[in-house]
């Protein structure tokens, strides 16, 4: 990703944030919080991360409502911006804080010793896995403490030759 693109995502994701706030007056649209822009390398489109608090059937109203609003954000956005062309905005719900926060309990519930915590229908904990020597561990010192390789060195200059043409001629 350019340094153009993120600054144009932040950008966005301010912008949003404020026209949200002030200019949308959907009151389904409740505590929204936009987490994040990415846009894509053509500006053609761009994914809306937003966080919503609340229980799920709630949520989903709000993402909804939200995504409902998105033609009117798009042209107050083409007010405000100096941009050849406005993305096209998709609504995604972020939902990083929740699964922190499944992490958090998860780690709470091992360390107080439970033998198996307690896991929502179709969910699992990662198998641990066997780290496996690679190359540059050293054999003093556990596997976690592998120093990574370093990069080789790459090849400059080398030799230029030049492209002649044969030239025929016709009779």
């Amino acid at each position: 990703m350019s340094e153009r693109t993120k600054q144009l995502d932040e950008l966005l994701r301010q912008e949003i944030a404020e026209i949200v706030t002030r200019e949308v007056g959907d009151p389904r649209i409740g505590f929204v919080t936009i987490t994040d822009v990415e846009t894509s390398p053509d500006l053609r489109h761009a994914q809306v991360w937003v966080s919503v608090i609340g229980q799920p059937a709630e949520r989903a109203a709000t993402i909804a409502a939200f995504g409902r609003a998105m033609p009117f954000v798009r042209r107050e956005l083409g007010r405000r911006l100096r941009l050849k062309r406005i993305p096209d905005l998709h609504v995604r719900l972020d939902d990083t804080a929740e699964r922190g926060t499944r992490v958090l309990q998860l780690l709470h519930e091992l360390e107080e010793g439970d033998a198996e915590p307690e896991l929502a229908v179709g969910e699992s904990l990662p198998t641990p896995v066997a780290r496996l020597p690679h190359e540059g561990d050293l054999p003093d010192e556990p596997p976690s403490a592998a120093v990574p390789p370093k990069p080789s060195p790459r090849r400059r200059g080398g030799t230029h030759q030049r492209k002649t043409s044969s030239r025929t001629h016709r009779r």
